[in-house]
C-alpha cells in the first residue's frame, strides 16, 4: 500500500470536503503518520473513513472527526492543550503539532503505555501523558487554553469547565447515542460559556460519562 498517496488522498477527498479548510489542521493532519498510531492488522485501514476499534471498547475517530475536532478548537502555538482520552496517540501528535503542550489523560494504562512508544517514534516531545479517570477523579494541576474529549458523555462534568482559561475552548461530545452532538464550548467570563453546536456523530461513552440508565420495576 501507498501510505503517502493514501495520506494525500484522505486530506484532499476526506477531510477537506468536510469543510476543514484551515490549513494549519490540514498540515499537521497530512504530515503525522496516522498509519503508525493504529494497531499493526488495521494499517491498510488507517485511512479510511472509519471508527477504528483500540480495545476496552474504545474506538479511534474517523479522520474527518479529527479534522473538524482540530479546526474547532483554533489552537495558536503558544497554546496548552488537555485531552481527555489518549487512545491511540494520533490526536495527541496533531494537537502538538498546533500548539505549545498537551497534556493526555487515559483511563487506561496499555493506551498510555502505548501512546508514548509512538509519539517517542514519530518524536513528539510537547506530549505528557497521564493514566487516570478524569470524569470523577484525576484533576490537573493547571488550566488550559483548550480542552478536547475523545468519547462521549452524556452530560458534560461541570468540573472540566473548571479547567479553561479565561477565553478557553473545549469540544466535547454530547448526549444520547446514536445520534450525539459534538458541542464548543467558548469561556467568555466567570462561569459563562458560549455554546456552539458543531455537527453530529456517535462515539462509545467514558468510564463514569453514561447515560443513566431508567429504573424499571
Amino acid at each position: 500500500m501507498n501510505f503517502e498517496q493514501a495520506r494525500l488522498n484522505m486530506v484532499e477527498n476526506q477531510v477537506r470536503p468536510w469543510e476543514v479548510l484551515d490549513g494549519r489542521v490540514l498540515d499537521v493532519i497530512g504530515r503525522v503518520r496516522r498509519e503508525d498510531f493504529v494497531a499493526a492488522e488495521h494499517r491498510q485501514l488507517a485511512f479510511a473513513d472509519l471508527c477504528l476499534p483500540l480495545g476496552h471498547g474504545e474506538v479511534m475517530m474517523k479522520p474527518v472527526v479529527e479534522g473538524r475536532v482540530l479546526q474547532a478548537l483554533e489552537l495558536l502555538p503558544t497554546d496548552r492543550v488537555l485531552e481527555i482520552g489518549t487512545g491511540s496517540g494520533f490526536l495527541a501528535a496533531c494537537l502538538a503539532g498546533l500548539s505549545a503542550h498537551v497534556t493526555s489523560v487515559d483511563i487506561h494504562a496499555d493506551f498510555t503505555a502505548a501512546a508514548t512508544r509512538r509519539l517517542q517514534a514519530a518524536n513528539v516531545t510537547n506530549v505528557n501523558l497521564a493514566t487516570g479517570e478524569a470524569v470523577v477523579d484525576w484533576q490537573p494541576d493547571e488550566q488550559f487554553d483548550a480542552l478536547v474529549v475523545t468519547g462521549a458523555v452524556a452530560t458534560i462534568p461541570p468540573r472540566w469547565l473548571g479547567w479553561l482559561k479565561p477565553g478557553g475552548r473545549a469540544v466535547i461530545v454530547r448526549g444520547k447515542s446514536p445520534v450525539q452532538q459534538v458541542v464548543l464550548l467558548t469561556l467568555e467570563g466567570e462561569g459563562r460559556f458560549r455554546e456552539e453546536i458543531l455537527f453530529e456523530t456517535d462515539l462509545p461513552y467514558l468510564k463514569h460519562a453514561e447515560p443513566l440508565q431508567p429504573f424499571v420495576l
